[in-house]
């Protein structure tokens, strides 16, 4: 700590205690973090500054007099702890500052995780009264959305935390997950606008969601498990790559074709654009040319999308639809990267008994985890140690042969459409 504390007289650094208000400016100086405006890209700090001039807030000059010092040091002195809630368990990150004799103003700095609609469907009176009282509490900084899908409402103090809550309580908001249980899910925004949606993601995401909501407030489980629903193989949500449970609609039928539409399609763009856009980069080769029309054999179909998304009104998704779960996907931990390996290929989600068919069989997976499963380990990295065919008995499922323990051979590469 003496070698940082000479790192900061070098930098003629200003403690969280001797700020410049009597010069007329509110924060002080911050050489280094003005280095990070300098760049062609917009700059957290220049947002953060904005902030901290029109609100005089002194939490936020003492977080970017802290972030300075770290900077110069080159550690950090965050720490943990615990802060909740009456009744809660989770949903609230803990910043507790290492260097707060230094730093007063930067003594705490929680983050209150608030869980969104499926969809993320908002409207402006939502938002604005979540901003007031977000202002009114904590330090006025929100990010939409963090890795956990959540509404991450950024720098409050601890003796705040529980008056904020019941105001957001009162209007209708919730806190998200954390912990070693149930996080909070992600939806695309489904059939509420996407064509390709094979089934109501939103309403199966808000039936799980009420299903599960005790867990995710109270967290009991080995360690945290994570749905994401993406209304199609299109997976918007990045369920496959990043979430243990993976629902994703699908069909298993064929690929509806308007030919009406194709021929407008071809016209349009030409005979050349089809083959080599379309037919030639189909994974599977199950598109072909037969007597000049575009012929799709079914069962080579992988539901890529590729296909759907180059020609959207000449092809849509079959009308047998339903979904897919997927498991165990990932990043680093125990055994490494992992994307979700198919578990049930198709089921269908017309109804509610669907759903509560659904819920069932989520139910067994999690109890087959919690006795299966060691601490701090996640499903996917249990069903990995134990084995495919031990999980698929203790859960009643039967193998199928398009179960694959690799979907794809790189989880950082997603091909934009």
């Amino acid at each position: 700590m003496e070698g940082a504390k000479d790192a900061s007289s070098r930098e003629g650094h200003h403690c969280g205690g001797c700020h410049s208000e009597e010069n007329g400016k509110f924060l002080n100086p911050t050489p280094m973090l003005n280095e990070l405006e300098s760049g062609p890209w917009p700059s957290f700090v220049s947002g953060f500054k904005e902030l901290a001039e029109r609100t005089k807030k002194p939490m936020l000059r003492g977080v970017l007099d802290q972030l300075e010092y770290s900077y110069n040091t080159k550690m950090g002195y965050w720490k943990g702890g615990l802060v909740t809630v009456d009744g809660y368990g989770a949903g609230i990150i803990t910043r507790y500052s290492m260097i707060k004799d230094k730093f007063p103003e930067a003594a705490e700095f929680h983050t209150m995780r608030i869980q969104p609609a499926p969809g993320l469907h908002y409207n402006t009176a939502m938002m604005r009264e979540l901003c007031d009282i977000w202002e009114k509490y904590g330090s006025g900084i929100i990010t939409l959305h963090g890795q956990t899908g959540d509404i991450m409402l950024q720098g409050i103090e601890q003796d705040k935390v529980q008056q904020c809550f019941d105001e957001l309580n009162q209007s209708g908001w919730d806190l998200g997950g954390a912990g070693a249980g149930m996080r909070t899910a992600v939806s695309c925004i489904g059939q509420g606008r996407c064509e390709n949606a094979c089934y109501d993601n939103l309403k199966l995401h808000l039936k799980t969601l009420k299903h599960f909501v005790g867990v995710l407030h109270r967290p009991e489980w080995n360690y945290k498990l994570k749905f994401k629903f993406s209304g199609c193989p299109n997976d918007c949500t990045n369920a496959i790559m990043r979430s243990d449970l993976a629902v994703i609609g699908t069909w298993r039928d064929a690929i509806q074709v308007d030919r009406d539409e194709v021929n407008a399609w071809v016209e349009k763009k030409g005979m050349d654009v089809l083959v080599n856009q379309v037919i030639n980069l189909c994974p599977t080769k199950a598109i072909s040319l037969k007597d000049g029309e575009m012929h799709i054999e079914t069962r080579d179909c992988v539901r890529c999308m590729h296909c759907l998304n180059a020609m959207p009104k000449a092809l849509s998704p079959g009308k047998e639809r339903g979904i897919s779960l997927l498991m165990g996907g990932k990043n680093t931990l125990k055994v490494g990267v992992n994307m979700g390996s198919l578990i049930i290929p198709f089921m269908k989600m017309e109804d509610d008994e669907d759903i509560e068919a659904f819920i069932e069989q989520i139910e067994e997976i999690i109890d087959w985890w919690e006795d299966a499963g060691l601490d701090h380990e996640r499903i996917g990295e249990t069903i990995e140690r134990v084995g495919l065919k031990q999980f698929l008995d203790g859960v009643g499922i039967e193998a199928d042969i398009n179960m694959v323990t690799r979907p794809r051979d790189n989880p950082y590469f997603k091909a934009p459409y």
